[in-house]
């Protein structure tokens, strides 16, 4: 089984409720798990959150969709994800995914989660070197490695990211990566603030109703086309 979760919370500072912030007429969360759900290589989807009492909301709008969710540690993710694939059953890989990235590509999930089961790596992502926009990455994980770097002693501020420990023992862990044909890593499409969010909006609104599935390319190509969409969609 290859088990993708989604982290998401509400309590973003610098944009409250993002998760269920609406996009194209369902909240972002939404969004993100119907990309996910036209991945081909994925078998179950979870939505990682806190338990803390903000997300009661998120938790519970989810539950209500026939969704599963998993809530753990608020601060300490890599347990939280740990926890959430032994949850979830059993898994040879965990696809991580942020709760900020409405544009996720269900093509560059297959992809990773191809090269991750033909090459055997514990790792595979196309975070390093960056060649795609911010918020196109995707992380896969054997579950066994993902066990065995939470169940090291460490501070909790040093477990934030689930894959930190993994990515910094390669001699432990083994890795392997995939790149864009060219270097896109300058266009941030990640959803952090409201300015994002409206980026965010407009593409929906100008590619979601004739195609839901709207691929990265499809984002390419309007962007490069509209002006008034291009200078929102390269990193500050």
């Amino acid at each position: 089984m290859t088990l993708a979760i989604i982290q998401a919370r509400m309590g973003s500072k610098r944009l409250p409720g993002k998760a269920l912030s609406p996009l194209a007429g369902q909240p972002l969360i939404w969004r993100q798990l119907e990309r996910l759900k036209a991945a081909r290589t994925l078998t179950r989807i979870v939505v990682a959150t806190s338990c803390e009492p903000a997300d009661d909301v998120l938790a519970a709008w989810l539950v209500s969709q026939g969704q599963a969710v998993f809530r753990g540690a608020p601060a300490d993710l890599l347990d939280r994800f740990a926890r959430c694939a032994e949850s979830a059953g059993p898994a040879g890989h965990v696809v991580r995914i942020k709760g900020d990235a409405p544009f996720v590509d269900p093509r560059v999930i297959d992809e990773a989660v191809r090269q991750a089961r033909i090459g055997g790596a514990d790792y595979v992502s196309n975070r390093a070197p960056a060649s795609y926009p911010r918020g196109m990455e995707v992380e896969v994980i054997a579950t066994s490695a993902l066990v065995a770097a939470a169940a090291e002693p460490r501070e909790t501020m040093a477990r934030v990211s689930p894959t930190a420990f993994i990515r910094a023992n390669p001699g432990r862990f083994s890795q392997a990566s995939f790149s864009y044909q060219r270097d896109l890593s300058k266009l941030d499409w990640r959803v952090k603030t409201s300015a994002d969010l409206a980026f965010a909006r407009s593409i929906y609104g100008a590619l979601y109703a004739a195609d839901p599935g709207f691929g990265m390319a499809d984002v390419l190509d309007l962007v490069g086309g509209r002006q008034d969409l291009a200078r929102f969609s390269y990193a500050a």
